[in-house]
């Protein structure tokens, strides 16, 4: 144990740069073996980007149109033909309170649509028009408008990444899972990365180990993420020799121990550590992209611009090799989709920021032949409750709720699911979270259950299944 944390304290203070990323293949290798990182039968996909919108998007103003509630605003949910949503039986495992806000409005007076929807493409999919550029490439997405979960409160993100309750034993997320279970495509980079705000739970791995957390980044290439630069301001050759050096030490011990089957883990990380110093700011550097390409993802835009960095960043990331690619939109605790209040403002605002640069996304990678073996996952970890909150908001809502799909394997121009008339439960077709989780796994070729690890249970709901209509 000395050895080991002589070594941990050499490793940050030698200039490998990311020593602490390095130190995750350590602990992790110690753990448990790790599969060969080959899928389990023929993939339809390479990897994903998941696009993930912080606070809980209202899905009646983005891609699950709900005109009743335009018909019958004011009114109390009562008082419509559709007062059966209020029964709990429709809510899973949850019960429904209709309760009353401070200022005395219920929750449960129905609050109008707060913008128009039109129809796009071949298709025809209603979208609404706060999203026109995805709109754009309806043809190409499926939309899935019965998901559901059971948290309604905003630890339901730490729930739609790993499909347990964040007051339950944390589980790894998807990304995790996917990192996990296939081998790398790149020598010069991480397998999972995160871009964006985190809050409730700031890590993937848990029971895998750390070396399957997300690398967090910023779109910087100057300083992209803590330990890039060398510790004292050492040359590129001092650090090769300090790698060299560790290397050696490692090796030596692998003779004096040969039962550790983690040292060449370890030795490969600290290798990867090294190289990522310069591959990361490589790939954030966009001087080689063309003023079309920096148009499309909305560079040139004050309201697009930092979106668009991250989405360009992430087809960079992609096309290079990495697996999971995580952008996390919206900052602040809960997130800053979380209108209970200025719904319209907030959300037209937000969406301004998020629309351009994604249907730019999508279009880059259709024209560059990525986008048929890359999963692209528009989500948010809960919809707003078709009654208002305070005069004009929307609160929690995991009833029913909308998110999408796009690329490796995937339909295009399709809605799976619906939710009832108002909005309030996914009544056709029904997905808990995991299904998305299943999905993505089926279309990369792999079957969680053979990624389970010894001495931890998985419940089925876990698994989740597949959502064989969207796939082609």
């Amino acid at each position: 144990m000395t050895h080991s944390v002589s070594r941990r304290q050499y490793l940050l203070r030698s200039g490998l740069g990311f020593g602490a990323l390095a130190l995750n293949g350590i602990v992790a290798a110690d753990q448990h073996s790790t599969p060969d990182g080959r899928p389990h039968f023929q993939p339809k996909a390479k990897r994903v980007i998941w696009l993930f919108m912080r606070g809980g998007v209202s899905h009646m103003e983005s891609f699950d149109p709900k005109p009743a509630l335009n018909q019958f605003a004011g009114k109390s949910i009562s008082d419509t033909p559709y007062a059966d949503v209020l029964d709990p039986k429709h809510s899973k495992d949850l019960r429904v309170v209709v309760v009353d806000d401070a200022n005395g409005q219920s929750r449960n007076t129905i609050y109008p649509l707060q913008t128009d929807f039109k129809k796009y493409g071949q298709s025809g999919i209603e979208i609404s028009d706060w999203f026109p550029h995805i709109g754009s490439c309806a043809d190409d997405i499926a939309f899935i408008r019965s998901m559901w979960t059971t948290d309604n409160n905003h630890g339901a993100q730490v729930q739609f990444h790993s499909g347990r309750h964040m007051l339950d034993p944390r589980s790894p997320t998807i990304g995790a899972w996917i990192n996990y279970g296939l081998g790398s495509l790149s020598d010069n980079l991480p397998q999972f990365i995160n871009i964006g705000p985190r809050f409730f739970d700031k890590r993937d791995g848990h029971y895998l180990g750390p070396a399957y957390d997300a690398v967090n980044l910023k779109i910087d290439p100057a300083n992209p993420l803590d330990y890039a630069s060398p510790y004292g301001g050492m040359s590129t050759d001092e650090q090769l020799r300090s790698l060299n050096f560790t290397n050696g030490l490692n090796r030596l011990a692998a003779e004096q121990f040969p039962g550790d089957s983690g040292l060449e883990a370890r030795i490969k990380s600290y290798e990867l550590a090294y190289r990522m110093q310069t591959a990361v700011p490589d790939v954030l550097d966009f001087a080689s992209e063309s003023a079309e390409t920096r148009k499309l993802y909305g560079l040139d835009q004050a309201e697009t611009k930092e979106f668009g960095q991250q989405l360009l960043a992430a087809r960079r990331f992609s096309e290079r090799g990495v697996r999971f690619i995580q952008i996390m939109h919206g900052d602040g605790a809960a997130g800053a989709w979380d209108n209970h209040s200025g719904l319209k403002k907030g959300h037209a605002k937000l969406s301004q920021q998020v629309d351009l640069p994604t249907a730019g996304l999508l279009k880059d990678l259709k024209q560059r032949g990525l986008l048929e073996d890359t999963i692209v996952v528009f989500a948010t970890e809960f919809g707003r409750t078709p009654g208002s909150q305070g005069a004009d908001g929307r609160d929690h809502h995991p009833f029913g709720f909308s998110v999408w799909m796009a690329g490796g394997g995937l339909k295009g121009g399709i809605v799976h699911g619906a939710t009832d008339e108002l909005g309030f439960h996914a009544v056709e077709d029904p997905h808990y979270v995991t299904d998305v989780h299943a999905t993505i796994n089926h279309l990369m070729g792999i079957d969680p259950r053979r990624l389970e690890v010894p001495g931890y249970k998985r419940l089925d709901q876990d698994y989740g299944h597949v959502i064989k209509d969207i796939i082609a």
